[in-house]
Order: structure tokens, then C-alpha cells, then sequence
């Protein structure tokens, strides 16, 4: 299955975020927070949303730092996906 987005719809894949303490010990994922960085994975067409034009400012691929209480978690083929609108992301890292 895919996952298409509509509208200003934007589907993330979560980045995987281990920490490694100042003497050495790697917390694994589930012991903290999780990060606001995910990777774009699909991106809605844009389009009229709510009487505006809405242009779509990201793209697959792009790496970026979302809201932290901001989408949809969705499991498909075992995969964890987070669906988002395009002003729930705060910035592109380059």
C-alpha cells in the first residue's frame, strides 16, 4: 500500500534518534522523548485550502522539524507514519 496525501497534506517518516550520554550510555529510542525531526515521505498536490491558495513548500526527501503535538500517527506495513498540514512544519534542515 501508499500513502497519498491530499490537499496540503504532508506524510513523515519519524528520524530514529539515539543519545549517547556524557559517559558512554546509548538511550534507546523509547526512553525519551521522541524527536520533532521526521523525513518527508509524500506531499499533497497543495491546492484552494480553506478559501487561500496553498503552495507546497517541501518535498520528498526533505528532512524537517515539525510541531510537537501537530498530525496523525498511522501504522501501514509496519511502518510508523506521522500525516501533517504543510504549517505543522516549522523548518527544513539543509
Amino acid at each position: 500500500m501508499k500513502l497519498e496525501p491530499l490537499a496540503d497534506r504532508v506524510v513523515l517518516k519519524q528520524l530514529v534518534a539515539e543519545e549517547t550520554t556524557k559517559s558512554g550510555i546509548v538511550l534507546p529510542g523509547q526512553s525519551k522523548e521522541k524527536p520533532q525531526q521526521a523525513e518527508v515521505v509524500a506531499v499533497g498536490p497543495g491546492g484552494v485550502v480553506d478559501g487561500k491558495e496553498v503552495t507546497m513548500n517541501v518535498s520528498v526527501g526533505d528532512k524537517v522539524i515539525y510541531s510537537k503535538y501537530a498530525g496523525t500517527e498511522v501504522e501501514l506495513d509496519d511502518e510508523e507514519y506521522i500525516i501533517v498540514r504543510q504549517n505543522d512544519i516549522l523548518a527544513v534542515i539543509r
